[in-house]
């Protein structure tokens, strides 16, 4: 009982390490969680599935985003018990939650992995360490990718084989989460050959108990299930290796060294060969990177702290095993007067076992005999019936003095112990390559956090295509993408009323509007119906730029006539007149609005004639957000002074030139006009 207190202070100690490492992990995370790059093509897809599998709707993604039914039964089932649709601001934000808490729980699995191989507290918590703040294991673990659920499955597996007194209840559960690690995804396979190494190790026969529920549940999901339930990897497409290197060039280096120093330590060496091997799937054209650095991230950092702890120990025994002046001197040893041993083996360390006990009991003292006089010595070996002769006493060499290892004679004064400068130098090698590669990590990872670029944005350009979409198209018909599937869905949008890139297979439906992001040339390009279906198609807003670039589409309007006259040198004439007029009093904001031919010719004939019965201040001509990059002109105004009468004229209006919506807004009254002006409208007049 004297050692549960100190039992107890360890697993407290291991407690607050592991949920002090969680808590960074989980930090950065939140942090990193709505980086806009680098940005996975397949995600959105994903989240498509989740959302209709969670929602008991159906949807068919373009293609090349990978198949997973038993991912997105998992991304679905988690965003149900968390309610994450109901909180996050978007579709991805709230499957996003699911695969941080994946990667927190893998990182509290990995901590009890490394403990149940032999690795140290310390040893294990620079795994986890490096783990929860690479900056590319940020990035990576962001994504929604299947391959994060095949990883805790994976790492939850090897926790119960490596159990130590393991039941065959807990092989089974094995079992049941390397099936469902396969499920989720086919590169979850290699880790089979270290799932039975270790197994081997621990019990050959439970070994293949775990063998038959394995393959038991594997025909069956790849047989008669396999229309529900294979798995199918997604197509390669960017980020690249080299985008994800980048991120945390230091990190990558040193996963590669251990990679290969993991397969001389014996307690890694099982998971070092699944290393090796999903390395090796990383040069094979046409697997995504992403998908296997997903599985690969939590098996290097393992690596590289168990080859770090048998590197360290390997030199502590090393240095308590070799005789102190034999690793300065040679045999002789330093300090040596010349006397040799008077016996053979006198110099020579005793064998360790009962033989050894028996000669170091001969050469202690015996004590005392307490009698009913006093004390009287023991009696020798010589004075008892049978004793054995002084020859026949095995002869014990003299007591070894500090520093000289047995040699000499007996009554030599001990040695001094000699510290050299070879030993020290020796002993700085390791800590200097390791300040060497904290050095290089924390070079690497200042970059990475960089790279990654934190933002308090948790919409984004696709969140604010889906709220124009709302205001200005509600109940329309709309062809989509499979990201603005998923937030239109996440919306209230019906999901009848949107059709994916799939429904063109053949023809598209009759749609009013588009919306697509960066991908849309190649989605035109695979189907050529929703090509036709956009040409002629002009863009009404457009949101974001490069990769994150989403663009709202306006189908169906009708070719401008070639007799027409140009609309914006109509709009810039018209609009700088009414700059001239000296009853308009306008901001240089509005004024260059005006004169460049930015604004609607509704508002430009409604503010003439507004300007010829009373004076019309222009505070400004807000923007809609995404219809400056789209060139469509400014159709809401901000009017101040007399808000009484400026409403009282744009609420009487009729037919074209009525508003959408006249609105009292801070400073006066806020003018909005609906899309797409009628041609012809704007016609020459005079400034009162």
């Amino acid at each position: 009982m004297a050692h549960s207190p100190v039992s107890a202070a360890h697993r407290l100690l291991s407690l607050d390490i592991v949920l002090a490492l969680l808590a960074l992990a989980g930090g950065l995370r939140v942090l990193y969680l709505a980086a806009p790059a680098p940005a996975l093509p397949a995600e959105a897809a994903t989240v498509a599935h989740a959302y209709a599998l969670g929602h008991l709707t159906s949807f068919a993604d373009a293609g090349g985003a990978g198949v997973s039914p038993f991912g997105w039964l998992q991304l679905a089932a988690a965003t149900m018990v968390s309610d994450a649709f109901g909180r996050s601001t978007t579709a991805l934000a709230a499957v996003r939650e699911t695969v941080l808490v994946a990667a927190l729980a893998g990182a509290a699995l990995l901590w009890v992995l490394a403990r149940r191989l032999g690795l140290t507290r310390w040893a294990a918590a620079v795994a986890v360490l490096l783990l929860a703040a690479s900056p590319l294991a940020l990035g990576v673990q962001r994504l929604v990718v299947v391959e994060h659920l095949a990883a805790v499955w994976v790492l939850g597996a090897l926790v119960l084989i490596t159990r130590r007194r393991a039941r065959i209840r807990h092989d089974t559960a094995a079992a049941v989460c390397l099936l469902a690690a396969v499920l989720t995804s086919p590169l979850a396979l290699f880790f089979l050959p270290a799932a039975g190494w270790l197994l081997v190790r621990r019990a050959p026969v439970r070994a293949a108990l775990v063998a038959v529920v394995l393959n038991l549940g594997l025909g069956i999901a790849f047989g008669p299930a396999a229309s529900a339930l294979r798995p199918h990897l997604a197509a390669a497409t960017s980020p690249t290796l080299g985008d994800w290197a980048a991120l945390d060039p230091a990190w990558v280096a040193a996963s590669a060294v251990a990679l290969v120093a993991g397969l001389g330590v014996r307690a890694v060496r099982p998971v070092a060969l699944t290393g090796l091997l999903l390395a090796a799937v990383l040069a094979v054209p046409g697997v995504p990177p992403t998908a296997v650095l997903a599985l690969l991230l939590p098996v290097t950092p393992l690596l590289l702290a168990g080859a770090a702890q048998a590197l360290t120990r390997r030199r502590r025994r090393t240095r308590r095993h070799t005789p102190p002046f034999a690793r300065r001197t040679g045999p002789e040893g330093r300090g040596n007067t010349g006397a040799q041993p008077t016996r053979p083996g006198a110099g020579a360390p005793q064998p360790r076992g009962t033989g050894g006990r028996a000669v170091a009991a001969l050469r202690r003292p015996c004590p005392a005999r307490p009698t009913l006089t006093g004390t009287a010595p023991r009696p020798s070996p010589a004075q008892h019936p049978g004793a054995r002769s002084p020859a026949d006493v095995p002869q014990v060499p003299p007591a070894r003095h500090e520093g000289t290892r047995g040699q000499g004679p007996a009554d030599a004064p001990p040695q001094p112990t000699y510290h050299g400068r070879k030993p020290r130098r020796r002993r700085s090698v390791p800590v200097l390559a390791a300040a060497v590669l904290a050095a290089a990590l924390a070079v690497s990872w200042v970059a990475g956090y960089s790279a990654l670029q934190p933002t308090i944005n948790r919409g984004g350009p696709l969140a604010a295509a889906r709220d124009w979409v709302r205001a200005n198209a509600s109940g329309s018909l709309l062809l989509v993408d499979d990201a603005a599937w998923a937030e239109l869905a996440y919306a209230g949008w019906p999901t009848g009323m949107l059709a994916p890139p799939a429904a063109c297979d053949v023809t598209c439906p009759d749609a009013e509007w588009a919306v697509f992001g960066a991908g849309e040339p190649a989605l035109r390009r695979h189907y050529p119906a929703l090509d036709g279906a956009l040409v002629g198609a002009g863009p009404t807003a457009v949101f974001g730029d490069g990769d994150a670039r989403v663009t709202v589409w306006r189908l169906g309007l009708p070719p401008a006539a070639p007799t027409a006259p140009p609309e914006v040198p109509a709009r810039a004439h018209a609009g700088a007149a009414l700059a001239a007029s000296a009853w308009v009093t306008l901001t240089p904001e509005a004024a260059a609005v005006l004169r460049e031919g930015r604004a609607d010719p509704r508002l430009i004939t409604t503010l003439a004639a507004l300007a010829a019965d009373r004076p019309v201040r222009i505070a400004a001509f807000p923007e809609v957000p995404g219809e400056d990059a789209a060139g469509q002109p400014r159709r809401r105004v901000l009017l101040t002074g007399d808000d009484d009468g400026t409403t009282a004229f744009y609420t009487g209006q009729h037919d074209l030139f009525r508003p959408a919506a006249v609105t009292r807004a801070a400073g006066g009254v806020l003018v909005t006009y609906p899309l797409f002006a009628p041609p012809g409208l704007l016609v020459p007049f005079s400034s009162p």
